[in-house]
């Protein structure tokens, strides 16, 4: 798709927060070309937060954006929705300091914008065309992004737990294989973590209905919705902290045992080093095209 996409018509929904238990609703509304996705904090006079790793402000469980002072937490799952599914121009509206966790997994925004649709705005999309590799590790974590015509994720998770062990995904990232391979799968958590986790103020909201739960040898509440599931997420997770760069990507992705922090160290340090990388866009222009035509492969739901 050569030009930029919104949503179709606006959308809402609402749920508790995993980290704050604190319930807040989303509006999704459509927004201009070149508007990239944008929070709004609607229950602070709109105050917007742009979608940039410029605005990362922690990620320890969490992507969380600050700016100004103003938190928006939590915002992985939504940002790997939209991200996947060419979603350029977005206003997400909010009236809380963390999105909701829903029901741990990506899938309810993928219905969502499925019902939704999406719309073709009339500016060409600016990619962001990795040229030379750039990789770093973190002891045994490591992360490196190297040239690729395509959108494309490696990510490889170990837990020595029975029930998880090494997990391994590889794919090509569009709109359809998002929806079929990694939407549905959902967060999780280990039981031995869960007083720390708690006594930092967190997971306040988790549940087994909005997250994988497991104790020493077994998981709690299954059964699992893919075998691999574990890995599944973490790559879901990867994507949603790429979204970060502000521009979609044409390169492939290798995580590690990585995490959120290692996710957005690569896009700072891409960005800053120019030699990296070009933007670039595709196809020819053409100045006929509609400015705001309906398109017609609205957004596949998982069957």
């Amino acid at each position: 798709m050569p030009y930029q996409l919104t949503i179709q018509r606006p959308f809402e929904i609402d749920g508790v927060g995993l980290h704050t238990a604190v319930r807040s609703h989303l509006r999704f509304v459509p927004a201009p070309a070149d508007t990239g996705i944008v929070f709004r904090r609607v229950d602070l006079d709109g105050f917007e937060i742009e979608a940039h790793v410029r605005n990362v402000a922690r990620v320890s469980y969490a992507t969380s954006l600050m700016k100004q002072g103003v938190l928006l937490s939590t915002v992985e799952h939504v940002l790997a929705a939209l991200y996947s599914c060419g979603v350029d121009n977005v206003y997400v509206e909010l009236d809380a300091l963390e999105l909701p966790i829903l029901d741990g997994s990506s899938q309810p925004y993928i219905d969502l914008l499925a019902r939704a649709g999406t719309r073709t705005l009339r500016r060409r999309r600016r990619y962001i065309r990795v040229t030379k590799p750039l990789e770093f590790s973190d002891g045994d974590r490591r992360i490196g992004i190297y040239p690729s015509e395509e959108f494309r994720v490696h990510c490889f998770v170990d837990y020595a737990h029975p029930a998880v062990g090494p997990q391994e995904v590889e794919m090509i990232v569009d709109r359809e294989s998002f929806s079929r391979e990694l939407a549905r799968a959902r967060t999780f958590g280990f039981m031995k973590d869960f007083p720390g986790l708690q006594a930092m103020g967190l997971i306040r909201g988790g549940s087994v209905e909005n997250a994988i739960v497991l104790d020493d040898d077994s998981i709690l509440n299954g059964p699992l919705r893919f075998p691999d599931e574990f890995g599944r997420h973490k790559a879901l997770d990867l994507i949603g902290d790429l979204a970060l760069v502000g521009r979609p990507l044409k390169a492939r992705i290798v995580a590690h045992k990585a995490g959120h922090a290692l996710h957005t160290q690569l896009v700072t340090r891409l960005l800053a080093d120019h030699s990296l990388w070009t933007e670039t866009t595709e196809g020819h222009a053409s100045a006929s095209a509609p400015e705001t035509a309906a398109v017609s492969d609205s957004i596949s739901a998982l069957s």
